[in-house]
């Protein structure tokens, strides 16, 4: 799978490309956000993980951007940002998932292997085909209990083969997936790195030919002989297996020669941030400071918070967050002097002190609406598309009732803006609006016209607009109609279940929840879990993890076990902030984890996220089996 991330801080872009990498994924690496952007929008990405400050764009009007144009690759934004009102506008950008720097490394892969996982839907953690297993988890591959090294290219294709069983792919289509649009090798590569796979697997002893050639189309996964279909891998297969999956003293050996040469260039540019650093002790003991150097050390001492917290020093992060807060302030004085003196002394004890290890992986917005508007007036339809994106829709223009009838027929809006008059169209607006309000009742529909007598007004109302707007009206003030409309329709539309033994926190949730337009059911006894769950039907459950009886974590296996619920979205309240427990919560397949004590905003804001990402994917899968 190929992630492009977005950062500018070059020395924590290498470190978490080296990470991803050996977990097999495909890394570009881009450090301004208009080339995030214009890559983004030329080649096929399975993720997006986007820094905020970045040069040129920044990463949540980036996220917005994408978002704008109807493109729904998973995104993931990192931040030094903490706050709740950060955390809150990059998910209403359209984000799916936020984290703050500095992270763990574990956290970061969990969330991104649970973000990849939901955007196929649910996948098995391991693919196999005859007697091959292809551990999606472990990243490794085996065939009757031996491992196969693979090459990363290698590897890359037999996994898109295994998750695409009966799709042919074109040599072209083959590098589009797995190689990154920096290099440009010829069609033949791919079927050099084919025929390496071929001979690898025939090593093994895998007799069939695994990857078939479809001569002048390309390749594709040969279906199991039947006298194959059924057959089960053998314990000591199984068992050989998890041993493989335990050792890979080869591969840490490898990352960590890797991260000593990062480290290494890393101390060498940090010399040169200390110095700015103590440039600016000495200024400020002559009761000056020049504002070039501080803006210039702001901009360092943002880029150490993340650097710092890849090479496994979260002190030093907090360090370089307190530098960059007192660079902030208005007026340095004589104790934020002597501050900052400590903390640039301190900055660089955690440097000096630091045994650089390799930190072990486990195995284991609401987003945009679509808005269409059917008006003949170029110069107003521009001028209103140009605030809609600003305001996170994605737009539709229709020119004619004609041409609305056709976009809507290929993509359902979420609201309409309409004319009623047409001089160049037989047909007005009212039989649109007509047609519109029996066919898809739940749409909202405001008119938009230049007409202003009463009958129609009547008209509409008694055919069934929600609201009637009179030209001219100023751009900003439709979209805050539509957006309050919008809202008011959507309301009931999820079902939510909260399982928690804390019953003043259900209590709590129901309130908070509640006036967002969700039926809230709450359950203390997770006991009477199935239960409740066969009755109320939830779009979207909640857990917690420590309870009486059954965990959360427990309760989560149960569901994703289930053929009729395991596409359903789980979000996990907790208070533990342990790497291990987060990572268990992802690798059971949650979606999201949210850490008590909860904060309302970015709660509400992550809901709305996933139930909108969950819309997404339905009508994808529909527009499929259609």
């Amino acid at each position: 799978m190929k992630i492009l991330l977005v950062e500018d801080d070059e020395t924590a872009a290498k470190v978490l490309a080296q990470e991803l990498s050996t977990h097999h994924y495909t890394v570009e690496i881009t450090a301004d956000g208009q080339s995030g952007l214009e890559l983004a929008q030329a080649f096929h990405y399975d993720l997006l993980v986007l820094d905020i400050i970045l040069p040129k764009l920044d990463g949540i009007s980036l996220c917005r951007q994408l978002r704008s144009q109807g493109l729904q690759i998973p995104i993931l934004l990192l931040s030094a940002k903490n706050s709740t009102s950060d955390r809150v506008k990059g998910l209403e950008a359209g984000a799916d998932d936020y984290l703050v720097k500095p992270y763990e490394l574990s956290e970061l892969i969990a969330r991104i292997q649970a973000l990849l996982r939901r955007s196929k839907s649910i996948l098995p953690t391991v693919l196999t085909w005859e007697k091959l297993q292809l551990q999606l988890d472990a990243c490794q591959v085996t065939y009757s209990g031996k491992v196969l090294h693979l090459t990363p290219k290698e590897y890359g294709i037999l996994e898109l083969f295994l998750r695409n069983p009966r799709r042919i792919f074109s040599r072209s289509a083959i590098l589009d997936q797995i190689w990154p649009s920096g290099e440009f090798p010829q069609e033949e590569a791919v079927s050099t790195q084919i025929k390496g796979l071929r001979q690898k697997l025939k090593a093994v002893g895998m007799m069939a030919n695994l990857i078939e050639t479809i001569y002048g189309l390309g390749y594709r996964l040969k279906e199991l002989p039947e006298d194959s279909v059924c057959q089960q891998v053998s314990p000591e297969v199984t068992h050989s297996a998890n041993l493989n999956r335990v050792n890979k003293p080869e591969g840490e050996a490898k990352v960590k020669a890797i991260m000593q040469q990062i480290w290494g260039k890393f101390k060498e540019s940090l010399a040169a941030q200390i110095v700015l650093f103590e440039e600016a002790i000495a200024q400020l003991s002559n009761g000056t400071l020049d504002s070039e150097l501080r803006s210039s050390m702001q901009a360092e001492a943002h880029r150490l918070i993340g650097s710092l917290g890849s090479f496994g020093l979260p002190e030093g992060s907090e360090v370089a967050r307190e530098i960059e807060q007192l660079l902030c302030l208005e007026s340095l004085g004589d104790n934020q002097a002597r501050q900052f003196a400590d903390l640039v002394k301190q900055l660089k004890q955690v440097v000096q002190n630091q045994p650089l290890t390799t930190r072990k992986t486990p195995d284991v917005k609401v987003a945009s609406s679509c808005l269409l508007i059917v008006d003949d007036d170029v110069v107003l339809t521009e001028q209103i598309e140009r605030e809609a994106i600003a305001w996170g829709f994605q737009v539709e223009i229709a020119i004619d009732p004609t041409a609305a009838r056709k976009s809507i027929s290929s993509h359902l809006p979420d609201v309409i803006i309409l004319d009623l008059t047409f001089p160049h169209s037989t047909e007005n607006g009212l039989s649109l609006l007509a047609e519109l309000v029996q066919q898809s009742p739940q749409i909202p529909v405001l008119v938009l016209t230049a007409r202003n007598e009463l009958s129609d007004r009547v008209e509409v109302a008694r055919l069934g607009g929600n609201v009637f707007l009179e030209k001219p009206i100023n751009p900003t003030e439709i979209l805050k109609i539509v957006t309050q409309e919008l809202h008011r329709t959507q309301k009931a539309e999820a079902k939510i279940l909260i399982v928690d033994d804390d019953r003043h926190l259900l209590a709590a949730l129901s309130t908070l929840l509640t006036p967002w337009g969700f039926q809230i059911r709450t359950l203390a006894d997770p006991q009477q879990f199935w239960q409740t769950l066969a009755v109320s039907l939830p779009d979207l459950l909640i857990l917690d993890i420590e309870m009486p009886g059954f965990s959360g974590i427990e309760l989560c296996k149960v569901v994703r076990s289930d053929p009729h619920w395991s596409e359903l979205p789980v979000l996990f309240l907790s208070s533990h902030n342990d790497p291990e427990i987060i990572h268990q919560v992802f690798a059971v397949g949650a979606d999201d984890y949210v850490q008590k004590p909860i904060v309302a905003p970015e709660l509400i804001a992550r809901i709305l996220n996933r139930l909108e990402r969950t819309r997404i994917l339905r009508r994808f899968a529909e527009i499929e089996r259609n």
